[in-house]
């Protein structure tokens, strides 16, 4: 999701729930500690230079039980951070501590916002030899070969 996609879900709801990949809701109480842009300048395995821009928010949850962000607030700060800080529209990613800090993408589905699993990938697969053959167990292997080479089969 982008930030100005943000900005417009933002204007059509009261409050603000945040859930993670696992459907457990983010407590209520939770802060927004940053807002910013992450300017990433990265050399892939196949020697291209890139660059990504996001932008960045960190939740966090305290005991502050009482604490509630409004709708409109987040607004306020995410305008004070394009106005100080120069955040172009660019898409969010949400930092949020578990057990450490996990990085999300956002999306929106209707009622809550939606942390959504982020993954790696390789992007010189060309460069460096690896394919997008999808990976095959080996225990699924001898099971098909059973499957297909058992006694009367005709196959041997």
């Amino acid at each position: 999701m982008k930030l100005s996609e943000l900005k417009t879900k933002l204007s059509g709801i009261n409050e603000i729930n945040f859930q993670l990949p696992d459907g457990t809701l983010v407590p209520k109480h939770f802060h927004v500690t940053e807002v910013g842009q992450i300017n990433k300048h990265f050399i892939d395995c196949g020697g291209t230079v890139r660059n990504e821009k996001s932008v960045n928010f960190q939740l966090w949850e305290a005991g502050d039980f009482d604490h509630r962000l409004a709708p409109q607030k987040l607004v306020s700060i995410i305008a004070l951070s394009e106005k100080v800080l120069g955040v172009e529209d660019s898409e969010i990613e949400v930092e949020y501590q578990s057990n450490t800090i996990g990085k999300y993408g956002l999306d929106f589905d209707g009622k809550n916002f939606l942390l959504t699993a982020k993954t790696t990938a390789c992007l010189a697969s060309d460069a460096c030899g690896v394919t997008g053959k999808e990976k095959v167990k080996l225990s699924d292997l001898n099971e098909q070969k059973q499957a297909c080479c058992t006694p009367g089969s005709g196959c041997c």
